[in-house]
């Protein structure tokens, strides 16, 4: 039988988490099945920031990079990446406006 963490296919799992899951050992039913959702979870919020930052830095070399163009359309697809994080209650929308705020200060400089 599989591993119940490698058994699903849509999120990667670190070695690390993998170590905490062995270490920290459930005493109940309930518990043992709260720490799975939790690795999972945390899997899953993980890649998502993840990708938000990697769109930031990916903005952030097209504005030093001095394209108005390519630092558009870099700002549209981090846009997008940001709300989608919101959406799914991964980054707080506070957060998100000011980034997007900052974002849309320094492409009005651009030109």
């Amino acid at each position: 039988m599989p591993h119940p963490l490698l058994d699903t296919t849509w999120f990667t799992v670190s070695l690390a988490t993998l170590f905490h899951y062995y270490q920290n050992m459930a005493n109940t039913k309930s518990a043992a099945k709260r720490a799975r959702q939790t690795t999972r979870r945390t899997a899953i919020n993980k890649r998502s920031l993840t990708a938000v930052k990697n769109q930031l830095k990916n903005v952030r070399d097209a504005l030093k990079g001095g394209s108005k163009d390519k630092a558009k359309a870099a700002a549209a697809s981090f846009f997008s990446t940001v709300d989608k994080a919101v959406k799914a209650g991964r980054l707080h929308s506070n957060a998100a406006d000011r980034h997007k705020s900052r974002l849309n200060s320094a492409l009005a400089k651009l030109a």
